[in-house]
């Protein structure tokens, strides 16, 4: 059976992140893509330029349509831009009984913020709590925590322990921000905690990493059921097309990497 996965995020008119990335992550993992938009955001690879968040309600009504009449095997949720739109998407998906994999996007791969301040608390107490699985990097788990940013791995285990005492059921820490040339990440359950090693690619060409991972990682868990298996084929998938990244040539700032590398 082909899984049928819903993207709630932004959009992205340069191809390498939000809805654009997603899409094409689901697709490549074996998917249907589906999206509800969040925000028209004016980006490329050099930055963000703007965003325009969409009305709340019909952020919902985008959601809703959706299931009414699909069968949704999982949910991946992305750029929220707001408070408003947090609590929208967390009233709509409540009840709904399928996987939900939390990318808390909260800035832009060059320091631009996607989610207001006050939103945070929303995310963190609200839909933490639905979650399957959220998958920070360093930065959005010290900034979800209002802790220093977690510069060893003991210092991940620490976070990744205290963002499960959230109400999510499982966390996958992304490591890619540590120092060194290994870019380890952490998969945490109320039951084990798993190590998933990778030798850092040296590129500059990143953009939409998170989105990519999350989306494939909402996938696999769709296709699996199992949270380890779902993220060590997310962790495989996502290393893959970011060493194929230098293949494309899409823009002068953080080109996006290769969804479709295998095709290559």
């Amino acid at each position: 059976m082909i899984p049928n996965i819903l993207s709630i995020a932004g959009s992205d008119p340069s191809g390498g992140a939000g809805i654009q990335a997603d899409i094409k992550a689901i697709g490549a993992n074996g998917g249907y893509g589906m999206a509800a938009i969040t925000a028209l955001t004016i980006q490329n690879t050099r930055g963000v330029q703007g965003a325009q968040l969409i009305a709340p309600d019909v952020v919902a009504a985008q959601v809703a349509s959706v299931f009414d009449d699909i069968r949704v095997d999982a949910v991946k949720i992305g750029m929220l831009g707001s408070a408003d739109i947090a609590l929208a998407v967390a009233d709509v998906l409540q009840g709904r009984g399928v996987p939900v994999v939390l990318d808390p996007v909260m800035v832009a791969k060059g320091g631009d913020r996607l989610l207001a301040a006050d939103a945070v608390a929303v995310l963190r107490d609200v839909l933490l709590p639905l979650a399957t699985m959220v998958t920070p990097n360093l930065p959005e788990a010290a900034d979800l925590l209002g802790m220093d940013e977690a510069d060893t791995q003991a210092g991940m285990i620490l976070q990744a322990r205290t963002i499960l005492a959230l109400g999510p059921q499982g966390v996958l820490l992304k490591g890619g921000h540590l120092a060194g040339g290994d870019s380890p990440d952490l998969l945490v359950t109320a039951d084990a905690a798993h190590w998933l090693p990778a030798q850092r690619v040296a590129t500059r060409n990143t953009h939409g990493t998170g989105c990519t991972l999350s989306s494939a990682l909402a996938t696999q868990l769709a296709l699996t059921g199992d949270p380890l298996a779902a993220a060590r084929a997310a962790k495989a998938y996502i290393h893959a097309a970011i060493a194929g990244a230098d293949g494309l040539q899409v823009g002068q700032g953080h080109g996006p990497v290769d969804h479709f590398h295998a095709l290559r």
